[in-house]
């Protein structure tokens, strides 16, 4: 009858306020025939005082007082011990000395759990819960309220409460097992949390076409989903989601809910991305401030072992969650001071995916006590995940070619030119930094350099934010680092600024000019012929490395190009352009693209060889001296006032996006 009278309450009622009338049983309600016949009725609740005092309102004087914490109990034995192994034996071990007074002080529960046993014995309406039915069922246990004291006790009912209704309800199987942290370790030995766990995580992994849209407490229901919206028709019009329980779960502490997740991933139901918007979900709740890349101050063992066990559960599948999200885990493991395997396992993780990350995602702060900004040694490791993937794809395609081929860990070339555009910017962001080592910037950027760009835009702004935030460099280190960019890449915004550009070393300008004349007078536009053999020496070997690259004896090609070195090469090649096109054409009969190209080489090579100007970019440095790299045109001094009037403005110069 209990049974059948619990199902239909769950069912209509549901179970989060369930009252139970275990008095009905017809134990219960024979013992409180015999025992409270004097009353005309039995007692229904229990009553207290100021003093902290409860008791039961009866004619029948108490003869036990129980001490449960701070609070006592006046009650009854005859009702307590026909159903309390424990309270037998205390009763009867007290005989000797006084047996009306028993102390309970580590009962589960404390008073509440042990009222609602007490209530339970003498008949009275026990109301029951997700909140409190663990805590009832911990004390039931210690107080020994078993089958074989008597018939239909109290662990019987609440284990048939848990099985036919809590661990059938998303709810409340979320709340009970919230509630088992406070009953460790008895909870546990009991199987309560286990129980708990693995209705979770079948309840999660149900189809989503039997999961009703009362699936989740935590979110706002939409206007179309409560039939208030007049466009839906009365028909739900959004599907399930299948990540519905995700925020659900971040209700748990991270040893439940990590408990959760591996029962959920053991059933192999959910596909792996699932788990991972789960991960990430449970990420943003729990970590303050996670969503800006930042933790922020509180308890540093708990977040760090939070952050740790967020790695741990990561689905090993690539792509399982996005590689934003990983960095935003290693800045957290960074900041907390997690173990060195966490962090490598993220770095691992980010490189295998690293086309997908973002210049803001991969600014890691460097650790305190470091003199640069970013930590860029974190990075290169990355990168360095990123090219691996192609050797181990290598070593392995000599075994199994067939498969290897399939194999989804081969980088392909557009993977290859994003993340390459990737450092780009990103070596012009951590440039910023008036910090940072010449050798960091060159060896990330050589790291990139086997990747083939069709423009090197990208690499020459880094390069130019380089040189602005750090003019005091070198001739040499100012060589080094443009030989990291092919001027013939660069795209006509970017020649343009760069022939203004008086950070630039003077034949970083040359090659530019240079390449610029050739394309612009090139009939297909499309490719630009390779130097000619009199500006081989020239030649910085952009596009390869500082170490491989030939010496020039002529330093002075390595100085920074001044205001009127930049103005007599730019007049030059305007006059170069000017008279090809006149005297091109006419001697070839309205033809002559050949001959144009070749004379814009001739032209060059004459340009380059002229004592002319040679003499002015001479005159030019002896009135100056050797110029450093300014970065103001103010500073070149000129001996001319009109010169520097005409020199182009930084306000003025175009900006490579």
């Amino acid at each position: 009858m209990w049974c059948e009278h619990l199902t239909r309450i769950c069912c209509n009622g549901g179970v989060n306020s369930l009252v139970s009338d275990f008095n009905e049983s017809e134990g219960v309600l024979l013992f409180a025939n015999m025992k409270f016949m004097k009353l005309g009725s039995k007692p229904d609740t229990f009553h207290s005082d100021e003093n902290n005092v409860r008791y039961v309102a009866s004619e029948l004087s108490t003869d036990v007082t129980v001490t449960v914490g701070d609070v006592k109990f006046y009650l009854h034995k005859f009702p307590l011990l026909s159903k309390s192994a424990c309270l037998q034996k205390l009763v009867a071990s007290g005989n000797e000395e006084n047996n009306d007074e028993v102390q309970i002080s580590d009962i589960p529960g404390g008073p509440a759990a042990f009222e609602i046993c007490a209530k339970f014995c003498y008949g009275m309406t026990v109301t029951l819960n997700a909140y409190n039915v663990v805590a009832a069922r911990c004390a039931a246990e210690y107080l020994g309220m078993y089958e074989t004291i008597e018939k239909g006790n109290l662990i019987y009912k609440i284990d048939v409460f848990l099985n036919s209704s809590i661990f059938h309800s998303w709810k409340d199987s979320i709340i009970v097992l919230q509630t088992t942290k406070s009953v460790l370790p008895l909870s546990e030995e009991l199987k309560v949390v286990g129980l708990c766990i693995d209705a979770i995580a079948t309840r999660a992994c149900i189809d989503v076409s039997k999961v009703d849209w009362s699936y989740t407490y935590n979110r706002r229901k939409l206007p179309e989903e409560n039939g208030n919206d007049p466009n839906s028709n009365g028909f739900r019009s959004r599907p399930v989601p299948k990540d519905w329980w995700v925020e659900d779960l971040c209700e748990l502490e991270i040893d439940l809910y990590k408990r959760v997740i591996m029962n959920i991933k053991t059933k192999g139901i959910l596909s792996h991305e699932v788990i991972g918007e789960a991960l990430k979900a449970y990420s943003y709740r729990r970590l303050p401030g996670f969503s800006k890349g930042v933790i922020h101050s509180g308890d540093v063992f708990k977040y760090r072992s939070m952050v740790d066990t967020i790695v741990w559960l990561l689905p090993a599948e690539k792509g399982s969650v996005s590689c934003s999200f990983l960095l935003k885990l290693l800045k957290a493991a960074i900041i907390l001071d997690s173990g060195e395997m966490a962090q490598e396992q993220l770095v691992r993780r980010i490189g295998q995916q690293l086309e997908e990350a973002s210049v803001n995602d991969l600014l890691i702060r460097a650790g305190e006590g470091e003199d640069v900004m970013y930590d860029v040694d974190m990075v290169q490791k990355m990168v360095k995940e990123f090219l691996m993937q192609n050797q181990n794809a290598g070593f392995e395609s000599e075994e199994n070619e067939v498969q290897e081929i399939r194999r989804p860990g081969i980088l392909t070339d557009a993977s290859k030119l994003m993340v390459a555009k990737l450092i780009d910017a990103y070596l012009a962001e951590i440039s910023k930094d008036p910090n940072l080592p010449l050798a960091k910037f060159v060896d990330l950027a050589e790291m990139v350099s086997c990747i083939s760009r069709p423009a090197h835009d990208g690499i020459y702004r880094a390069i130019d934010t380089f040189l602005k935030e750090h003019p005091g460099i070198s001739k040499s280190d100012r060589k080094r680092i443009c030989k990291l960019m092919d001027c013939k890449k660069l795209s006509v915004d970017a020649c343009m600024h760069a022939v203004q550009n008086e950070r630039l070393p003077l034949r970083v300008v040359v090659q530019v000019l240079f390449f610029e004349q050739v394309r612009a007078t090139a009939s297909s536009g499309s490719s630009t012929p390779d130097l000619p053999r009199g500006l081989k020496g020239l030649n910085i070997g952009s596009h390869g490395s500082s170490r491989s690259a030939a010496t020039n004896p002529e330093e002075d090609w390595d100085a920074v190009a001044t205001a009127e070195e930049l103005k007599v090469l730019k007049g030059e090649i305007v006059a170069l352009r000017t008279g090809n096109r006149i005297g091109g054409s006419e001697r070839n009969g309205g033809d002559g693209r050949f001959s144009v190209d070749r004379a814009a080489i001739s032209k060059m090579k004459g340009l380059l060889k002229s004592k002319r100007i040679f003499s002015k970019i001479w005159s030019s440095k002896g009135v100056q001296g050797e110029n450093s790299g300014s970065d103001s045109s103010e500073s070149l001094g000129s001996a001319n006032p009109e010169e520097a009037k005409s020199t182009p403005s930084r306000n003025r110069r175009h900006s490579v996006s």
